[in-house]
């Protein structure tokens, strides 16, 4: 990748997680940092559920070498900074949405070697931790941890509902932009083709993300989270940052291996994307966002309920089951 590549993506990487960051409405920050019940239950949906899926899949498969190790580095990574924008598209809890984004940023400077060395060396003999490009990894965590204290900051300091609403249309066309920037790098790659590929390749992969978003739902729901903060936190447990295993692809294989590796990050990128769409417009359906069912899905996801009264407040599940239809109040 080239020097522009690297800039113009770091770019839309920072306004897309400031823009989620600047959205977000203090007062339900505050609130959500005192949630220790639904940022404990991130942390362990996140570091824990996850990679041992991702292990218990190449076990149960017996997944080939680039295979393997290339799904326990995509579960064992921090996630995706488009967890925000997910979040903040279907308004679920942005609030919790960012806070965890923050932690787990933070945390998975041990936790990602930490499950590597647990998983890989459970499942296989090599050394992949001392393989990984730990200088783009720290630079995304170096971006993403200033967008999000930048973008607090200015939500804090301005506290307007319209610099609110217009971070927002940036971090939202930011993310945009960086999913068509992405498309546009890889579309032309031969080495990252996924088709012609056996169903251990296409079901393997796919299965850690699809088994945690539903044991996500059934932890939090067990931790009596509210709705929307249990779509979160499926979110949070699932997006992965797959770039890290892509960049462990490059400098760990060659050739058919490669090819292989390649494959696994991009297709889990793509599961990811549309198994969390599916769910989000499900939960969204169900009544579980903080927007109302019946409104057009274009109004949806073209308008934030974040913004201090412009969402039903959810305190508990007693207050789940009395919220009415008339209490959403959409900024306009």
């Amino acid at each position: 990748m080239g020097l522009f590549e690297k800039i113009a993506g770091n770019a839309l990487l920072f306004f897309l997680v400031f823009g989620m960051s600047a959205t977000v409405d203090i007062k339900n920050l505050r609130t959500q940092m005192k949630n220790t019940k639904g940022i404990l239950t991130g942390v362990i949906c996140q570091f824990i559920v996850l990679p041992f899926l991702g292990y218990l899949v190449v076990e149960a498969l017996e997944m080939e070498h680039a295979m393997g190790i290339t799904l326990l580095v995509v579960t064992s990574s921090p996630g995706g900074s488009y967890s925000n924008w997910w979040c903040s598209l279907f308004n679920a809890d942005l609030a919790l949405s960012v806070c965890m984004t923050a932690i787990s940023t933070i945390l998975s400077i041990a936790m990602l070697p930490i499950n590597l060395l647990i998983y890989a060396n459970m499942a296989f003999e090599d050394d992949v931790v001392s393989l990984l490009d730990w200088g783009s990894l720290f630079l995304a965590l170096v971006i993403v941890v200033c967008a999000i204290g930048l973008g607090l900051l200015c939500s804090a300091k301005i506290d307007n509902v319209t610099f609110n609403m217009t971070a927002n249309k940036i971090g939202n066309w930011s993310g945009l932009g960086l999913v068509l920037f992405s498309i546009l790098l890889t579309g032309s790659d031969e080495e990252s083709d996924m088709l012609g590929r056996d169903a251990t390749f296409y079901l393997g992969v796919a299965a850690p993300c699809l088994l945690g978003i539903l044991l996500s739902v059934m932890i939090s729901t067990m931790f009596q989270l509210n709705k929307p903060e249990r779509v979160t936190i499926s979110i949070e447990c699932c997006y992965q940052n797959v770039g890290i295993a892509t960049s462990v692809a490059l400098s760990m294989f060659e050739g058919d291996d490669l090819n292989t590796a390649l494959g696994v990050s991009l297709y889990y990128g793509l599961v990811e994307a549309v198994f969390i769409c599916m769910f989000c417009v499900i939960c969204w359906k169900m009544g579980w966002s903080k927007a109302p069912k019946d409104e057009a899905l274009c109004t949806v996801i073209s308008k934030s309920y974040e913004v201090d009264g412009s969402a039903v407040e959810y305190t508990g599940i007693a207050d789940e089951e009395a919220a009415v239809s008339d209490e959403y109040h959409p900024l306009t």
